[in-house]
């Protein structure tokens, strides 16, 4: 019986049935995959005649994929911080400034969710090959910065919507300044937004393959170019191990995400 004291139709039945018939068949190429990364063969296969870790140990012990993985994190962290910086000022000024037009600022802010990426791509390259700059890492970041500001807006503006403007004023009449008020009123309560738009802006940046593929160098790949330029060569089981572990760190992040936003303190 549900919550109303009624027993639930079978129409209740159906719709959780067909829900998860969609999410079984929207993970399936996930956990297939998955079980792939564990065969023992040196070709793709599934399912798996045989089950081993070898191709986890070939990635974790190859000085290329660990060089791909450290550039991946260090771009990563560098976009999260530039994203989410610029995105929390973004929403506190959509939020709580008296700005004109702030649906159109919105919807500019949100305009690289509207363009392909791949436009998104040229432009960059094109703009940081006149200054001299493609195949840097800082030059990936700004790339990767730009697509995940929408999202971080979109969560930043959310979680200030929903915070309580009153204890904002209480500050500003008890003698705060607008630094302080922000910093020690507004910034706290809407820490479990900004630790969300960090994660996503986080996540973006690492599964990111476009730009970093027009912006990357020689000697500077993110993991993601690394798997692609491996997939170009030859197609190993590696690159399913390498995969899994994408697909484990973004559930892990996810989770976190998850617990932290169900219990903030």
């Amino acid at each position: 019986m549900d919550s109303s004291g009624q027993k639930p139709s079978l129409g209740h039945y159906s719709v959780w049935f067909f829900a998860i018939l969609v999410l079984l068949f929207l993970a399936a190429p996930v956990l297939i995959i998955a079980i792939i990364s564990f065969n023992d063969s040196r070709i793709l296969s599934f399912p798996p005649q045989s089950v081993s870790l070898r191709w986890f140990s070939r990635v974790l012990n190859d000085p290329d994929w660990i060089a791909a993985l450290w550039v991946s994190l260090q771009v990563a962290a560098m976009t999260t911080v530039c994203a989410t910086t610029i995105g929390f000022f973004a929403a506190l000024a959509l939020v709580r400034g008296n700005l004109k037009r702030k649906m159109a600022i919105y919807g500019f802010i949100l305009t690289p969710m509207i363009v392909p990426n791949i436009i998104v791509a040229i432009a960059f390259y094109m703009a940081f090959a006149r200054l001299g700059a493609s195949g840097s890492m800082v030059a990936m970041a700004i790339g990767h910065a730009i697509l995940a500001l929408p999202l971080t807006v979109i969560i930043l503006t959310a979680s200030l919507q929903g915070l309580d403007e009153r204890y904002e004023r209480a500050a500003l009449s008890l003698g705060a300044s607008q630094w302080q008020t922000m910093r020690m009123v507004t910034l706290p309560l809407a820490l479990p937004g900004l630790i969300s738009a960090a994660l996503f802006a986080f996540l973006t940046s690492f599964d990111e393959l476009l730009i970093s593929l027009f912006l990357a160098g020689i000697n500077r790949q993110t993991l993601t170019v690394r798997v692609w330029n491996s997939l170009s060569m030859e197609v190993e089981p590696s690159i399913a191990a390498v995969s899994t572990l994408l697909i484990v760190m973004t559930v892990i992040i996810l989770l976190v995400n998850a617990v932290f936003q169900r219990h903030p303190n």
